[in-house]
Formats: structure tokens, sequence, C-alpha cells
């Protein structure tokens, strides 16, 4: 059935959770070095919808799931209990066409996905907001406080944010219940970390990181496009991307990455 049998299943599924697994295991991947991560995200949805599509059977083809899951097996990965406080599990979290009520989804289904009960650090990256608008406290809150519930219910040991410059990351600390403890600074829009960022991070023991993420590390048409090239014919516009979460696992002692991988949701929009 292949790719016939993907497209009807997306045709009456309501969500679609896409999981990479551990990319470590993917010897496709691992050939090629992705200019971007823009080009990583696309590369991984690819290529998961590509494997997926083509073990789906004719008996499949007939089902109808609310939620469809799609995910390259051989690739998952779950940590061994034994070696969990070894570890550290950190994430990255993108909101891109969804509220502050997704994020306990996104940290629900990593910690499934990786067999653990709680994750060390979630970075959030809030939906951009339109040019010319300043990220204002109000928008960042209702995301923040669904972060703090999870760290009140021992799901996330630490929160943290991407992009804040000085005035806001105050803004936010001196509101905030739950304190970020780090502050991701974009190398692209500043090549030094601005003293006054770095001074006030200094004072409050917020940790100031470096990266290197679009603003939009996987817009609706992007997402939209990757769909129909990797499953023709589908209706690809139906389709919505609600999220995104980038994991990593790091050995603490030596600091090598032992997995990473990508949880992708996306909802259909019934015509």
């Amino acid at each position: 059935m292949g790719t016939e049998g993907a497209r009807a299943l997306l045709e009456r599924a309501g969500r679609l959770t896409l999981q990479t697994g551990n990319l470590l295991n993917w010897g496709c991947l691992r050939k090629k070095c992705p200019a971007t991560p823009s080009e990583e995200v696309r590369d991984c949805i690819q290529k998961t919808l590509t494997e997926w599509s083509s073990k789906i059977g004719k008996d499949q083809n007939q089902e109808t799931l609310e939620v469809l899951e799609c995910a390259v097996a051989q690739a998952l990965e779950k940590i061994n209990p034994e070696e969990r406080d070894e570890l550290k599990v950190s994430a990255k979290l993108f909101i891109v066409g969804s509220n502050s009520s997704s994020i306990r989804d996104a940290v629900d289904l990593a910690c499934s996905a990786l067999g653990v009960a709680q994750l060390d650090s979630v970075i959030i990256a809030p939906p951009p907001v339109e040019d010319g608008i300043n990220l204002s406290l109000e928008y960042l809150q209702p995301y923040w406080k669904e972060l703090e519930n999870l760290v009140q219910n021992t799901k996330i040991v630490a929160i943290g944010t991407s992009d804040l410059d000085k005035a806001q990351l105050e803004q936010l600390y001196l509101w905030a219940q739950v304190k970020p403890s780090s502050n991701q600074v974009n190398l692209a829009s500043c090549c030094v970390m601005p003293p006054d960022l770095t001074a006030f991070a200094k004072e409050c023991d917020i940790q100031l990181l470096t990266h290197n993420d679009p603003k939009e590390l996987l817009c609706e048409a992007s997402f939209q496009e990757v769909l129909q090239e990797s499953i023709p014919n589908v209706r690809a516009n139906d389709w919505i991307p609600l999220w995104l979460l980038r994991y990593s696992v790091i050995v603490k002692s030596r600091g090598i990455i032992k997995s990473k991988g990508y949880i992708i949701q996306a909802k259909r929009n019934a015509s």
C-alpha cells in the first residue's frame, strides 16, 4: 500500500504525532550534515514520513485513528533506568500554531518517548510575534505559567527562555514564581553578549546560552510542503503544525550527546 495507505490514514485522522527517534541511529542522516537547523528539521520530517508510509499495509489502510502515530520504529530508543542519573535530558519547545495548553502534551510525549518521569530542563521558544511588535510579558505569561505547573508537578526540573533582552528577562524574572534558570541568545543577532544582559544574568544566577535557531524553525508552509513531497497527493494544506520539540540526552560526566531527536504534533483542519 505504501503512500496510498498513508494518504488514506492522514485523510481520516484528526492529529499527527511524528517522532524521529534517536537521530544518531539514522545511518542516512549521519552521512549528511544539514547546513541549518531548519534544513535538519525538514530532512527529519521527510525521512520519517517516507519510512513510515513505506510500512503501511492493506490492513492498516482501513483504520481510523484520531491521533496518528508516525515514527521510524528502529530509531526509537528509551533511556535505561539504571543510567538515568548519569544523563541530562534537555528539550527546547517551539510553539508553532497552538496555545500554551499544548506544552503539557509536548512534555508528556517527550517523557513517554524517552521512558523517563521528568525532563531536566525545558527551554521555551514562544510563537514569533508580528514584525515591529516587541515580545511582551503579557504574551509570555500563559506559556510560563504552564511550564511552572509542570515544574510544580515534577515533570520538569528547570525552565528557561529564548531570545529575551535584559528588560524582557528582568520583567519575567520579577513576575515569575519559578524563575528562569537560563536564557538563550542567538549569536546571529549579536556576536557579543550584551553587557547589561550579562550583568543581570550573573546577578540573578541565570545561565546565558547561545543558539543558532531561526525565529521560525518550522512554519506552516514549510511543514505542508514537506508533507506533500513525502506523501504525494495528500491534502497537505489541511495540516497545521502545532509545536515542535527537540530533545537531547547528554552523558553528564563526558558531555557527549547520547541521543537527539524531534517530536512534532500537527492537527488537521477538517474541511
